[in-house]
């Protein structure tokens, strides 16, 4: 996992030249070992090739169906929690809408205290996700704005209901906070990485038996296969870790709420 961590903070543009030299350069590398050391000795003929290739074919295509289904996997969980972080933003916004709705000095302390929980998100916390890490400051913020509102008594009937629906809004944005940082935690297992690369590689070396008379029109099919499997997976890549990376997530819509409302 330490090469995984290792990669994933490449910019896209170096982690593509790498993931294309090693698919690119196990694909040559192989086909040249394989045309002048193995082929003579093994002596495939052309009708065992003709009556394996339906195996290699279904091989190839079980790999690839796995390497497809896990980046629609990935790609679906980034979503997920772009859509996670969007909602906490909007919770933001309706908590500081509904704090105005109360009397001073306490619609000023729970505006104060929801503005430096933002700033908190945009200059403390979201640095750490982008490292990797998980920050845990916020709690802090929560807890304190949290006393704010549960030492607050409504004494009219409109401010009870206004008081419900804040509470209501408190608990959203309790709940897409966690959402936020569960997301921190996640990624692919071990071992599904293990399957992917180790799946890539052996599919590159699978296809090298294939029989094919000319050297250079093989060499061209393999690279093209390789590059393909290179480019899927530097989408696996850069969508696993949603925080992360030259694609990461990034706290925008936490600094627009705080420029438009917040200053």
């Amino acid at each position: 996992m330490v090469l995984i961590n290792f990669l994933q903070q490449l910019p896209l543009w170096l982690l593509a030249i790498v993931l294309s030299i090693w698919l690119v350069g196990t694909a040559l590398l192989g086909l040249a070992i394989f045309r002048r050391y193995i082929r003579s000795r093994i002596q495939i003929a052309t009708t065992d090739a003709y009556h394996v290739a339906p195996l290699m074919q279904a091989s190839l295509l079980l790999y690839s169906l796995v390497a497809a289904l896990t980046a629609v996997g990935v790609w679906t969980r980034y979503s997920d929690v772009a859509d996670v972080v969007s909602a906490e933003a909007t919770a933001i916004t309706m908590l500081w809408r509904d704090f105005g709705g109360y009397p001073d000095p306490e619609s000023s302390a729970m505006r104060e205290m929801l503005r430096d929980y933002t700033d908190q998100v945009i200059n403390g916390a979201w640095p750490q996700l982008q490292r990797g890490e998980i920050p845990s400051e916020g709690v802090e913020w929560m807890d304190r704005l949290q006393g704010l509102l549960y030492a607050y008594e409504p004494t009219t009937e409109g401010q009870k209901i206004l008081h419900d629906e804040t509470l209501s809004a408190f608990n959203g944005l309790i709940e897409q906070r966690r959402q936020r940082l569960d997301a921190a935690q996640g990624g692919l297992p071990g071992v599904v990485w293990f399957v992917v690369l180790a799946g890539a590689a052996a599919c590159i070396v699978l296809s090298i038996f294939f029989h094919v008379d000319d050297e250079r029109l093989q060499a061209i099919m393999l690279v093209g296969f390789a590059a393909s499997l290179a480019m899927v997976l530097l989408v696996i890549f850069a969508l696993d870790t949603p925080f992360t990376g030259d694609m990461g997530i990034g706290p925008e819509s936490y600094q627009l709420i705080y420029d438009q409302h917040m200053r």
